[in-house]
């Protein structure tokens, strides 16, 4: 049987006094895609961040690791990079607004992502399969008319989706989005979410993050309720997506429509 993607046993991190996540166990399996849904504090960042191993949990001596991904609890970050993609509101702000990154086209801030940079291509060698592979990747998000156009010129929808392009430009085997239409008007949200859409018929991985209910695309059957810490509650997307079960976990009476696969949650 294959290895998940994502095993976590008992994961607890401190930030501080506070336990962000606090004995967090969860399973996700490769072509599972999964949404991870919250309210702010309940620790989803933190659980990014464990994916990413840019956090790591307390580790008792002697006990086994409680992060596994791909069946490895150690990866760099490069190797990594070529398994998972990873694509936020936070790395829009750092690539678009940071350094002197808007400035760049959305060919390069594609080819960026075979070196993790933040779209600087100083002091590395691009070759021309990057730069091939990179207009595939734009030409998959049907964003290949951005290739020559510079991050700063472009609307946030069109540099979202240059950000797809870069975390897909080498082929993972998962796409992670936390956040992902932060910024979006309600038609770039519908765009950019029928096209994340494609992205996991086509057979790669998504891990949605999220408080959003309305992000959760029709694809999705695995959702994760996490609250304080802890998973509250997981199981097929129409047993979570209830009035009920969002309404203990947004501490808050919630009713929930849906209409052509998308649900939608009203206080």
């Amino acid at each position: 049987m294959p290895l998940p993607l994502l095993q976590i046993s008992g994961a607890t991190v401190l930030k501080g006094s506070t336990r962000a996540v606090d004995g967090l166990s969860l399973t996700i399996h490769e072509g599972e895609h999964t949404a991870i849904l919250g309210p702010n504090g309940a620790g989803k960042t933190t659980l990014l961040n464990l994916l990413t191993f840019e956090d790591r949990p307390l580790a008792p001596l002697g006990a086994p690791p409680t992060v596994r991904v791909f069946g490895r609890d150690n990866w760099p970050v490069f190797e990594l990079r070529a398994q998972i993609g990873i694509v936020s509101g936070a790395l829009h702000g750092r690539f678009v607004h940071g350094h002197s990154s808007g400035t760049i086209t959305g060919e390069d801030a594609v080819v960026s992502g075979f070196f993790a940079t933040q779209g600087m291509l100083l002091y590395v060698e691009v070759t021309e399969a990057m730069r091939t592979a990179a207009r595939e990747a734009l030409a998959r998000v049907d964003a290949a008319h951005l290739a020559r156009k510079t991050l700063d010129a472009m609307s946030t929808g069109e540099a979202r989706r240059v950000l797809i392009a870069r975390a897909l430009v080498r082929r993972p085997r998962a796409l992670v989005l936390d956040e992902p239409t932060t910024g979006l008007d309600v038609v770039a949200r519908h765009t950019f979410l029928e096209m994340v859409r494609t992205v996991a018929r086509e057979g790669t991985t998504i891990i949605l993050i999220t408080h959003h209910v309305e992000e959760v695309i029709p694809e999705i059957g695995h959702v994760v309720l996490l609250k304080s810490g802890r998973v509250a509650a997981e199981g097929a997307t129409a047993d979570m997506l209830t009035g009920e079960c969002l309404s203990a976990l947004f501490g808050a009476p919630i009713s929930v429509t849906q209409s052509k696969g998308y649900y939608s949650a009203h206080a």
